[in-house]
């Protein structure tokens, strides 16, 4: 687990507002950490916790041997309220639980604290009971709400939150930390993909031991291919290789994920940035011939239709329908 000295060095501003604020005693009753995914949103609000409770804590550093700090790490904390997304929304139902919970006094301390990951799903009654609560501020108790996208949080919930912007990481330098690891075997061309999609040093070595990212990529590769040489076939393609090939909702999200990443490679290609590829090796012939065809207006609408096609299947539209009418709009 980071201390807040680790932080320094990958979160550089949003480390020392947290640790002027613990310096000085001057903890806000509400968070709202905002950042991509992979810039460690989690790490910043599981540390904050263990900074309030921890029963050694030196200075402004939580001990991370105590039975408390082990427990928030652990996620079984009495004082330490979780709530993430059922399915894709946070209901009702989950904030009504919380504020139940929250009538009593800390179990062990006097504090109580309560992190919600994935803010962006709360539902509008769920933000308007989560916005109540915020209103009426119990000394003792602290919100943090963890979010990758904080434009998506309602203006009245953002304005009684203190803002922690989490910046994206250097991915030169987490590729190279990939490339570097012992356990794992990772070649550049495979770290330049992970870095496209986390910061999150677990979480891309859990995408690498799947190995279903490599298999999507190979999709996706097969896609552009059928749009350059064989774009009458495209729609085909969706039914015969596509949907076959990446049979659940995570895997298609993937796909749409990959190809994002994909179009964005060969509109940096174009603009002379080779450096900046992700998706396609060095000398790929697949990218110099979509260069080639791919005028740039029209990889730039393809990046709309895919950002809105990104869009619906977050609203669980239909995989196949989200996919049919992308090929179409291509």
């Amino acid at each position: 687990m980071q201390t807040w000295s680790d932080l320094q060095s990958t979160q550089p501003l949003a480390s020392k507002i947290m640790m002027n604020s613990l310096k000085r005693n001057r903890i806000s009753h509400a968070y709202l950490i905002q950042g991509s995914r992979g810039t460690g949103k989690k790490t910043f609000a599981m540390l904050l916790a263990m900074t309030l409770l921890c029963e050694q804590r030196q200075a402004i550093e939580p001990c991370q041997r105590c039975n408390t700090c082990k427990r928030i790490m652990s996620g079984n904390h009495p004082d330490v309220h979780w709530i993430e997304p059922e399915g894709r929304t946070i209901r009702n139902e989950q904030i009504d639980l919380l504020r139940k919970e929250f009538v009593y006094t800390g179990l062990e301390t006097s504090k109580k604290m309560y992190i919600i990951s994935g803010a962006e799903a709360l539902t509008v009654n769920a933000a308007n009971r989560i916005l109540k609560f915020l209103e009426e501020p119990d000394m003792e108790t602290t919100a943090i709400l963890l979010t990758d996208n904080g434009q998506s949080i309602i203006p009245t919930i953002r304005s009684r939150c203190q803002i922690i912007d989490l910046k994206p990481l250097d991915q030169k330098a987490f590729q190279h930390r990939l490339m570097s690891l012992e356990s794992e075997t990772i070649s550049e061309n495979n770290a330049r993909l992970l870095s496209a999609l986390t910061n999150n040093i677990d979480d891309a070595i859990q995408y690498h031991q799947a190995e279903t990212i490599y298999r999507v990529r190979d999709v996706v590769s097969e896609l552009i291919y059928e749009l350059l040489v064989q774009y009458e076939q495209r729609y085909l393609f969706v039914h015969q290789k596509w949907l076959p090939q990446l049979t659940d909702r995570k895997e298609q999200e993937l796909g749409l994920d990959l190809l994002i990443i994909a179009i964005k490679d060969i509109v940096h290609f174009q603009m002379g940035r080779e450096n900046h590829t992700f998706l396609f090796q060095s000398g790929d012939g697949l990218l110099q011939r979509a260069v080639n065809q791919f005028p740039q207006k029209r990889l730039l609408q393809m990046l709309k239709d895919l950002l809105q096609a990104r869009q619906k299947m977050n609203q669980n539209v239909h995989p196949t329908l989200v996919m049919e009418q992308l090929v179409l709009q291509f």
